[in-house]
């Protein structure tokens, strides 16, 4: 069982390594010695230290009072959540799952030992509420793999208690900073270890050091490059892989997520799935889909997948609210219930089933791709020209598609040839989002205000097709309550509803369609 924490601290260091009084911070009555802690902490991480690179930590912890497996993933600068398992000799399977999609099928080692004498204090406030605690922390670091250094340091950590408003951190900073205290140059003690232990990274500081010194490299300078992963995208290239590097990041970074099926996670790794997908059909003049197009069909799947509960789900969601608006009188049998068992009838087994998916062999090859075409992309010669021309004609081509298939669906009249026309609309509309997306920062504002156009479009075509989806799902209950001799009244009632609220989308259409066009003639 992963017990999930939100953790806010802060790392100081200072020459003496001693701790000022804290009694003078705002807040503080009283300042309590909780002794001193002895702590053994092994990190784990692949050979090649793919945890370390995220920012990822994963230990398990001997000593103190939460001994056991500790995995943090960082939220924010000096924020993290913590997930806790109970100590085990072995990783628990729970906490393997959260970092799969960075580990891959890499074996977990021990790369550093850390054993500390902490020396803590309990901040109280007037009430004997716990605000902060603050500790000392003697640490010794060994390398256990990818060397034999050892380091030595002292720290100073501040981590805020449950409920206490993150400004109190500011006032304990301000009071360790007038005694000389400064924030640790380390954002953990793993990175610390790492660097220190590391004798060629140490070998390499020493060099940095002597270069400053001899230079005065580190000051502002006019003529000096940022390092290559700063560089800003100059060519069609460089735009189109920065927007596939983001969508991949977002997918490996919410895998946790959906592990711990946290809201709306499902949702976004589905939504960057389709960006990629689409990225790559509409940038077919910068990468060569012979080598993109079997990519976008794994994507597909992955997409497939994350979808077996995602549409049920929002289906459910509007019936449900459309069933609450309807006055009781008008509910005539078990429509709620019907309802309820339908939603419910469609997830047996599908979370284990997807966690499944997350673990297979088939997704963590596709993670592998991913990393693989980006690292060495199937780049054409469009790719190496600029931007300017190259992006906005993918744009253009793609919005000339959407314009066509709206034209199409607006000259149908209302019923099945229309429905599938305005869905096939609204799919085309959300690809060339996407790739306005991607257009944003060579085009700036007309593929930004483009972007915002086809979100809107696409909302107004969803609420369609949900529409439709909604009405099928409708007509299929209201078969089975009549069969089990049920009133079907209810369900026609909803029917309608859903009818009417059709047909005023498609009212709407011609107006907002046209304010669209007009809009997109800047691009």
């Amino acid at each position: 069982m992963v017990d999930i924490q939100r953790e806010i601290e802060r790392k100081y260091e200072s020459d003496d390594s001693g701790l000022p009084d804290l009694t003078g911070v705002a807040g503080v009555e009283a300042v309590i010695d909780k002794g001193v802690a002895q702590l053994d902490a092994t990190y784990y991480d692949t050979a090649d230290q793919r945890l370390a690179a995220s920012s990822i930590t994963l230990r398990r912890r001997t000593g103190g009072s939460d001994a056991g497996w500790h995995l943090k993933f960082p939220v924010a600068p000096g924020v993290r959540d913590e997930m806790r398992a109970p100590l085990s000799d072995t990783l628990p399977d729970d906490l393997a799952g959260l970092v799969r999609s960075r580990v891959r099928k890499a074996e977990l080692v021990p790369v550093v030992r850390l054993r500390s004498a902490r020396d803590v204090r309990d901040l109280l406030d007037v009430a004997g509420r716990l605000l902060a605690e603050v500790s000392v922390d003697a640490v010794r670091a060994e390398r256990l793999t990818g060397g034999e250094g050892e380091a030595q340091w002292t720290e100073i950590e501040v981590e805020l208690a449950d409920g206490t408003d993150p400004v109190f951190l500011d006032q304990v900073e301000k009071r360790l900073r007038k005694a000389g205290v400064r924030p640790s140059a380390s954002a953990s003690k793993l990175a610390r270890a790492l660097s220190e232990t590391d004798p060629e990274a140490r070998k390499a500081g020493r060099a940095r050091k002597a270069h400053k010194a001899r230079t005065g490299a580190g000051k502002k300078s006019a003529g000096k490059s940022a390092p290559a992963s700063q560089e800003p995208p100059v060519t069609a290239g460089d735009h189109v892989l920065a927007y596939l590097r983001a969508q991949r990041d977002a997918i490996v970074e919410l895998d946790p997520a959906v592990r711990q099926d946290v809201e709306d996670s499902v949702h976004s790794m589905r939504v960057a799935t389709r960006r990629m997908r689409g990225t790559f059909k509409s940038y077919a003049k910068v990468l060569d889909r012979a080598v993109t197009d079997p990519v976008g069909e794994e994507l597909r799947w992955l997409a497939g997948e994350l979808g077996v509960d995602r549409d049920r789900e929002v289906l459910t969601e509007r019936l449900t609210a459309a069933l609450a608006e309807v006055p009781d009188p008008l509910v005539s049998g078990p429509v709620g219930a019907r309802l309820a068992r339908w939603a419910s009838d469609s997830r047996g087994g599908s979370r284990g089933h997807l966690i499944g998916v997350l673990d297979s062999a088939r997704y963590l090859t596709l993670l592998d791709t991913l990393d693989a075409l980006i690292a060495h992309p199937p780049l054409r010669e469009a790719a190496g020209k600029k931007p300017g021309k190259v992006i906005a004609g993918a744009v253009r081509r793609d919005f000339g598609k959407v314009a066509g298939l709206v034209g199409e669906a607006l000259e149908l009249s209302p019923g099945p040839e229309r429905d599938i026309a305005v869905h096939e609309a609204r799919k085309r509309t959300k690809r060339t989002r996407y790739a306005a997306e991607a257009a944003t920062l060579a085009l700036g504002a007309p593929a930004r205000d483009l972007a915002k156009a086809m979100k809107s479009l696409q909302s107004l075509l969803g609420d369609h097709q949900d529409s439709v989806m909604a009405r099928q799902t409708l007509r299929e209950l209201s078969a089975v309550a009549h069969a089990a001799g049920e009133s079907a009244f209810t369900y026609g009632l909803l029917y309608g509803r859903e009818e009417r609220r059709a047909a005023a989308v498609e009212a709407e259409l011609p107006g907002f369609w046209t304010g669209i066009k007009d809009g997109a003639a800047a691009l």
